[in-house]
């Protein structure tokens, strides 16, 4: 049973998270005026498929771990003579015969609608889910710690730390792991004085929250607005910085996890209850935003990137040189995806 809960909720997390982002690239098509000739979640042989009335394949595969949206000739957005060929009838719906914003706004849309997705869900839940917080108020402080050694005392609120505001102990777990690798300029209120320290990068800090110290939490409107907005641009920014912290070298890429991850963590979170479901839901969606926007030529960042450069320099990109480099793309995407397979396996099975 606990397997069929896994893999029922990693069905669910996939298929809103994948959905919602190739929606965006489909609803902005549609705008656009360009043809959509297939919209499909999973890869691979079609289990269920319908046409609609403007031609649109819609498709559920045998695999579903992501999904596409075929957009007629964006595929020829490297090869402009093949375009240039074309009778005028077959110009008609074809990406190319959009202008470039709008080819921008095709591309952007996918993870637009991510973070739009992630800012929905975590507002939503910051409304209609009144919690307990943990209040940044520390309880104890280990010995010989960071802290212990920076001067943090026991009683003394956490503030700001590298002058992000500090609200409940949550945050100061992710404003640790945002300061990586150097020391954290730390806020604290003390008896009514404001007193600064440093902590120097560690993998704790000897901090103790003060368990006595909550508070029962539910927002308004327009604050959930504002928290799921701030939750949204924290997870953001949290992902960057492992992932900047992955490449420099100072966190191991063994962190780094497959669908088998998000299969168990969706898992776990259906097994605690809607919330958590859909908390998932919302660090997946802004997980898949944020790594769409990195500047690889097969993500949509890479894309968003080529449609800058022909704007500045007024001239088209492609010829061998661009396959090449879409051809390095997919390399990467590929041992990318290896390396996060091999480590939930090893994880897993100890291999």
């Amino acid at each position: 049973m606990h397997t069929i809960t896994t893999i029922i909720a990693l069905l669910i997390v996939l298929g809103v998270v994948v959905f919602i982002h190739e929606l965006g690239h489909f609803l902005a098509a549609r705008w656009a005026g360009v043809r959509v000739d297939a919209f499909s979640i999973g890869f691979g042989p079609a289990i269920v498929k319908w046409t609609d009335r403007r031609g649109t394949v819609w498709k559920i595969s045998c695999l579903p771990l992501g999904g596409y949206v075929s957009i007629y000739g964006q595929e020829d957005m490297f090869n402009r003579k093949k375009y240039n060929e074309l009778p005028a009838d077959k110009k008609v719906g074809h990406y190319l015969s959009a202008p470039a914003w709008k080819q921008f706004i095709i591309i952007a849309a996918g993870v637009v609608m991510n973070f739009i997705l992630a800012w929905s869900i975590y507002s939503s839940i910051f409304m209609f889910k009144p919690r307990t917080v943990q209040l940044p108020v520390v309880g104890q402080v280990i010995r010989e710690s960071v802290a212990f050694n920076a001067g943090v005392r026991s009683g003394d609120v956490i503030v700001q730390i590298d002058g992000a505001k500090i609200t409940n102990w949550g945050e100061l777990v992710i404003a640790k792991e945002l300061a990586g690798s150097r020391p954290a300029r730390v806020t604290v209120a003390r008896q009514g004085k404001i007193v600064e320290v440093a902590l120097a990068p560690a993998e704790r800090w000897g901090l103790v929250a003060d368990g006595s110290k909550t508070e029962f939490r539910k927002k308004g409107f327009f604050g959930a607005l504002y928290s799921g907005a701030r939750e949204t641009y924290y997870q953001s920014k949290t992902l960057l910085t492992v992932l900047k912290q992955i490449i420099t070298g100072d966190r191991s890429s063994r962190q780094l996890g497959s669908f088998i991850t998000i299969a168990q963590v969706s898992g776990q979170a259906m097994a605690n209850g809607f919330f958590a479901l859909m908390a998932i839901i919302a660090l997946l969606s802004v997980n898949l935003g944020v790594i769409n926007l990195l500047p690889l030529p097969v993500l949509d960042g890479g894309y968003l990137l080529i449609l800058i450069i022909e704007g500045i320099t007024r001239k088209k990109l492609g010829g061998k040189g661009m396959e090449i480099v879409i051809i390095c793309g997919w390399v990467f995407l590929a041992f990318v995806f290896a390396l996060t397979m091999w480590n939930d396996l090893v994880r897993v099975f100890g291999l």
